[in-house]
């Protein structure tokens, strides 16, 4: 995969995107270390989901106990790989401009790298087309959502708490 797709065009109907968050654990710690199956995978990723390549991926092999890093830029936005052998772990990011089907993300990781777990969050990224503010100069929050957590951050409304 060392060819760079073409650019499929201006982004018409835009939303916001999908981004993926990722953690393989348990994994065989001598596969997270081999830059070949993580390129294979990412790989994989890319051609499964149909994005493209915007230049050659930049990946990079860390001394003893070995782990890799992998950036791939593509022109929906990116993926990442890095991996962790001595704690047998194993993350993934993957963020798309445009919405995209679910790649089979724990099929995968526990075939390909023997993960245990795979825990995989899906985020909907949303546009947000108007603003909304108070007198006192703004009213944005943030709220993060998983499993088992809901935290919202209040601080963004100037509401300082300890």
């Amino acid at each position: 995969m060392e060819h760079v797709h073409p650019s499929p065009g201006p982004l018409r109907d835009f939303v916001g995107g999908t981004e993926w968050v990722v953690d393989a654990s348990g994994c065989r710690s001598t596969l997270l270390t081999d830059l070949r199956l993580i390129r294979s995978i990412c790989e994989t990723i890319v051609d499964g989901l149909g994005v493209n390549l915007v230049a050659a991926p930049l990946c990079h092999v860390f001394p003893p106990p070995g782990g890799v890093t992998a950036l791939y830029l593509l022109s929906e936005s990116h993926l990442a790989c890095h991996t962790y052998p001595e704690h047998r772990f194993a993350t993934f990011n993957l963020y798309c401009c445009r919405r995209r089907p679910q790649w089979p993300w724990e099929q995968e990781l526990s075939r390909r790298l023997g993960a245990q777990q795979v825990l995989v969050r899906q985020i909907d990224r949303q546009l947000i087309s108007e603003v909304h503010s108070t007198s006192e100069g703004g009213s944005c929050s943030v709220a993060v959502e998983g499993p088992n957590q809901s935290v919202v951050d209040d601080r963004v409304r100037g509401e300082d708490r300890p």
